[in-house]
């Protein structure tokens, strides 16, 4: 008996709870919800529905520039930057498109094909210009101010999706094209094992180059789970291309027994108190800083895919700032933010930060 109606209900009648059920599944919502893509061969790492806007490579990416024979363009060729850049997505606060009386030109290159712990490095270049906006233009340290600078944000680098061989081939080429703009290179990664192919084009214009890490490991092995451009190697694969061998690793905390000990026996391995008194006599040299955000502590920036404790803060980097503005910093990159494992968007913030300052110092007075 329905208490309500004082109709009887037969015992084959389907309950109302069904019916109810019946309802939820055509609901609006599950009607107008589409079918989950199929990922492309071309993009593997298509935007899921519910993804943040970050968390995302935007479209389909073409393959890097060819000759007519069907070669990859070599470096140093012009290349058409259509090519070699997708400019659909964010752009960095207060940066143009347009490269033309442009001084920086600023890149980001979304892969993380080689991450041997915490994936999602591939998210850091979108991450970081979408919470650009959340910072000021002006910094007080430097007391300059990005609406006053000309600088160019052009882009993600083009990548094939898979083995790391053929992305530093592709951030050699895209580098080699920035400069042929007469724009010093700010890359965005993205994993650590992308730097080599900068350097190498970065090395290439300047061969007393002077290399500068800022990163929690030492990066020194010679391959690592069967790569040799492993992110893990990243400062061994530069090595090979930098004629002077000039290399400073700031403040490293992790590595192998052998990568320590190939330090200690070298003048590569500098303490934080020793900083800028280490930098000082290559003032005047040509200088690329690699930042790779796991030099600071995870207990400010947690967002990255390999956190190791006992790090270091704002102040540190601020101090190295302060002896940057001394010395030719003509090229820099930004990697190994993953803003996936940091709900907070704190992470991304401070390496925002840390990219304001490296346009800032890359514009030159």
């Amino acid at each position: 008996m329905d208490l309500r109606s004082g109709v009887s209900r037969s015992p084959s009648r389907p309950p109302l709870r069904v019916k109810l059920n019946r309802r939820r599944n055509t609901s609006p919502i599950r009607r107008c919800r589409p079918p989950k893509p199929t990922p492309a061969p071309t993009d593997p790492q298509a935007r899921s529905p519910i993804a943040p806007a970050f968390l995302t490579v935007t479209s389909p990416i073409p393959s890097p520039a060819a000759t007519p024979s069907g070669d990859p363009t070599p470096p140093g060729a012009p290349a058409d930057r259509s090519d070699l850049f997708d400019t659909e997505g964010a752009i960095y606060m207060a940066s143009r498109r347009d490269p033309a009386g442009c001084r920086v030109g600023l890149f980001g290159v979304p892969y993380d094909g080689t991450t041997s712990f915490r994936p999602g490095t591939r998210f850091g270049p979108a991450a970081i210009r979408e919470v650009s906006t959340g910072l000021e233009t002006y910094c007080p340290q430097l007391d300059r101010d990005l609406e006053a600078m000309a600088f160019a944000d052009l882009g993600a680098v083009a990548i094939p999706h898979g083995a790391p061989e053929p992305v530093v081939a592709a951030v050699e080429q895209a580098t080699e094209t920035v400069l042929d703009l007469g724009l010093a290179p700010l890359m965005l990664g993205g994993e650590h094992s992308i730097s080599s192919g900068a350097v190498a084009a970065v090395a290439r214009r300047h061969p007393d180059l002077v290399l500068v890490q800022l990163d929690a490991h030492a990066d020194l092995r010679e391959e690592w789970l069967g790569a040799r451009h492993s992110h893990a190697c990243a400062m061994r694969r530069c090595l090979e291309v930098l004629p002077s061998g000039t290399l400073r690793q700031i403040a490293i905390r992790s590595g192998t027994r052998e990568e320590f000990a190939e330090l200690r026996g070298s003048d590569r391995l500098v303490a934080i108190e020793a900083m800028a008194a280490a930098l000082a006599p290559l003032r005047g040299r040509p200088l690329y800083l690699t930042v790779d955000l796991d030099w600071f502590d995870p207990a400010v920036l947690p967002g990255t895919g390999t956190p190791e404790p006992g790090g270091f803060l704002w102040k540190d980097f601020a101090d190295l700032v302060e002896e940057l503005r001394h010395h030719h910093l003509v090229a820099a990159d930004v990697v190994e933010l993953a803003p996936q494992l940091d709900h907070s968007g704190v992470s991304a913030v401070l390496a925002a930060k840390v990219v304001r300052s490296l346009v800032m110092l890359l514009n030159g007075d």
